[in-house]
Protein backbone atom coordinates (compact mmCIF):
# COMPACT_ATOMS: atom_id res chain seq x y z
CA UNK A 1 0.00 0.00 0.00
CA UNK A 2 1.06 3.56 -0.98
CA UNK A 3 1.78 5.82 1.62
CA UNK A 4 2.61 9.10 -0.22
CA UNK A 5 -0.71 9.62 -1.46
CA UNK A 6 -2.47 13.01 -1.80
CA UNK A 7 -5.79 13.58 0.37
CA UNK A 8 -8.07 16.85 -1.17
CA UNK A 9 -8.97 18.84 2.05
CA UNK A 10 -12.06 20.44 1.71
CA UNK A 11 -11.63 22.99 4.74
CA UNK A 12 -14.05 26.07 4.72
CA UNK A 13 -14.87 28.56 1.96
CA UNK A 14 -12.00 28.08 -0.07
CA UNK A 15 -12.13 24.27 0.34
CA UNK A 16 -16.19 24.75 -1.23
CA UNK A 17 -15.34 26.74 -4.52
CA UNK A 18 -12.37 24.21 -5.20
CA UNK A 19 -14.54 21.21 -4.51
CA UNK A 20 -17.29 23.53 -6.93
CA UNK A 21 -14.42 24.18 -9.96
CA UNK A 22 -13.64 20.33 -9.74
CA UNK A 23 -17.29 19.61 -10.48
CA UNK A 24 -17.69 21.90 -13.12
CA UNK A 25 -14.61 21.19 -14.93
CA UNK A 26 -15.57 17.29 -14.50
CA UNK A 27 -19.20 18.32 -16.10
CA UNK A 28 -18.68 20.27 -18.88
CA UNK A 29 -15.27 17.95 -19.41
CA UNK A 30 -17.37 14.85 -19.77
CA UNK A 31 -20.77 15.96 -20.54
CA UNK A 32 -21.50 19.28 -22.19
CA UNK A 33 -18.43 19.55 -24.50
CA UNK A 34 -18.72 16.70 -26.09
CA UNK A 35 -22.67 17.21 -26.13
CA UNK A 36 -22.34 20.57 -27.67
CA UNK A 37 -19.99 18.67 -30.72
CA UNK A 38 -22.73 16.19 -30.85
CA UNK A 39 -25.56 19.02 -31.40
CA UNK A 40 -23.55 21.09 -33.73
CA UNK A 41 -22.68 17.49 -35.66
CA UNK A 42 -26.36 16.12 -35.26
CA UNK A 43 -27.04 20.28 -36.72
CA UNK A 44 -24.87 20.06 -39.64
CA UNK A 45 -26.10 17.26 -40.63
CA UNK A 46 -29.77 18.12 -40.35
CA UNK A 47 -29.21 21.02 -42.92
CA UNK A 48 -28.56 18.37 -45.77
CA UNK A 49 -31.39 16.64 -45.03
CA UNK A 50 -34.34 18.17 -45.36
CA UNK A 51 -36.87 16.16 -42.57
CA UNK A 52 -34.28 16.06 -39.74
CA UNK A 53 -34.67 18.29 -36.99
CA UNK A 54 -32.75 20.73 -35.22
CA UNK A 55 -31.81 19.58 -31.76
CA UNK A 56 -30.73 22.10 -28.87
CA UNK A 57 -27.43 21.53 -25.95
CA UNK A 58 -29.83 19.29 -23.90
CA UNK A 59 -30.59 17.14 -26.61
CA UNK A 60 -27.15 16.69 -27.71
CA UNK A 61 -25.94 15.05 -23.96
CA UNK A 62 -28.54 13.24 -24.81
CA UNK A 63 -27.46 12.04 -27.76
CA UNK A 64 -23.59 12.08 -26.59
CA UNK A 65 -24.99 9.71 -23.38
CA UNK A 66 -26.62 7.61 -25.73
CA UNK A 67 -23.28 7.10 -28.12
CA UNK A 68 -20.55 7.13 -25.25
CA UNK A 69 -23.23 3.94 -23.67
CA UNK A 70 -23.56 2.29 -26.64
CA UNK A 71 -19.46 2.19 -27.79
CA UNK A 72 -19.26 0.64 -24.52
CA UNK A 73 -21.76 -1.96 -24.70
CA UNK A 74 -20.80 -2.89 -28.07
CA UNK A 75 -17.39 -2.71 -28.80
CA UNK A 76 -15.17 -5.88 -28.78
CA UNK A 77 -12.81 -5.59 -26.32
CA UNK A 78 -14.87 -5.45 -23.13
CA UNK A 79 -14.61 -3.17 -19.98
CA UNK A 80 -13.05 -4.90 -17.41
CA UNK A 81 -13.06 -3.36 -13.76
CA UNK A 82 -10.74 -5.79 -11.61
CA UNK A 83 -10.80 -5.71 -7.76
CA UNK A 84 -8.68 -7.35 -5.91
CA UNK A 85 -10.26 -10.01 -4.16
CA UNK A 86 -8.37 -12.76 -1.68
CA UNK A 87 -9.76 -15.70 -3.29
CA UNK A 88 -12.17 -18.07 -0.55
CA UNK A 89 -10.48 -20.03 2.37
CA UNK A 90 -10.65 -23.93 2.12
CA UNK A 91 -12.15 -25.66 4.48
CA UNK A 92 -8.99 -26.60 6.63
CA UNK A 93 -7.86 -22.82 6.67
CA UNK A 94 -11.32 -21.65 7.61
CA UNK A 95 -10.98 -24.21 11.11
CA UNK A 96 -7.59 -23.50 11.55
CA UNK A 97 -9.06 -19.35 11.52
CA UNK A 98 -11.50 -20.38 13.71
CA UNK A 99 -9.27 -22.11 16.43
CA UNK A 100 -6.98 -19.29 16.60
CA UNK A 101 -9.61 -16.73 17.03
CA UNK A 102 -11.35 -19.68 20.28
CA UNK A 103 -7.47 -19.93 21.64
CA UNK A 104 -7.37 -16.31 21.60
CA UNK A 105 -10.61 -15.17 23.40
CA UNK A 106 -9.06 -17.97 26.16
CA UNK A 107 -6.03 -16.64 26.50
CA UNK A 108 -7.90 -13.02 26.61
CA UNK A 109 -10.17 -14.28 29.52
CA UNK A 110 -7.36 -15.02 31.32
CA UNK A 111 -6.14 -12.14 30.85
CA UNK A 112 -8.51 -10.28 32.28
CA UNK A 113 -9.47 -12.50 35.33
CA UNK A 114 -5.55 -12.17 35.96
CA UNK A 115 -5.80 -8.50 35.76
CA UNK A 116 -9.15 -8.30 38.06
CA UNK A 117 -6.93 -10.04 40.69
CA UNK A 118 -4.13 -8.05 40.62
CA UNK A 119 -6.41 -4.78 40.92
CA UNK A 120 -8.31 -6.56 43.95
CA UNK A 121 -5.34 -7.13 45.61
CA UNK A 122 -3.38 -3.74 44.95
CA UNK A 123 -6.71 -2.10 46.25
CA UNK A 124 -6.62 -4.41 49.29
CA UNK A 125 -3.03 -3.19 49.73
CA UNK A 126 -3.42 0.19 49.36
CA UNK A 127 -6.27 -0.04 51.76
CA UNK A 128 -4.00 -1.63 54.40
CA UNK A 129 -1.73 1.08 53.67
CA UNK A 130 -3.63 3.79 54.41
CA UNK A 131 -5.35 2.62 57.69
CA UNK A 132 -2.73 0.93 59.34
CA UNK A 133 0.49 2.99 58.57
CA UNK A 134 1.20 5.97 60.89
CA UNK A 135 0.33 9.29 59.52
CA UNK A 136 3.35 11.61 59.24
CA UNK A 137 3.36 14.99 58.71
CA UNK A 138 6.60 16.22 56.40
CA UNK A 139 6.63 19.78 56.94
CA UNK A 140 6.31 19.21 60.59
CA UNK A 141 9.77 17.02 60.94
CA UNK A 142 11.54 19.60 58.33
CA UNK A 143 10.41 22.79 60.68
CA UNK A 144 11.93 20.89 63.77
CA UNK A 145 15.52 20.04 61.89
CA UNK A 146 15.69 23.73 60.45
CA UNK A 147 15.14 25.26 63.78
CA UNK A 148 17.49 22.85 65.42
CA UNK A 149 20.46 23.62 62.96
Amino acid sequence: MKKNFNVIQIKGFKGIIYLGFIGICLAVGFGWFPGWLCMKGWNLAANYFMQMPVIGILQGILLWGILAASYFTFRKDKLVVCMKASEGLSEEELKSVFANIKKQAEQDELFLRNALKAHNAELKIKNLTETDLPKHNINKDNKEKIETK
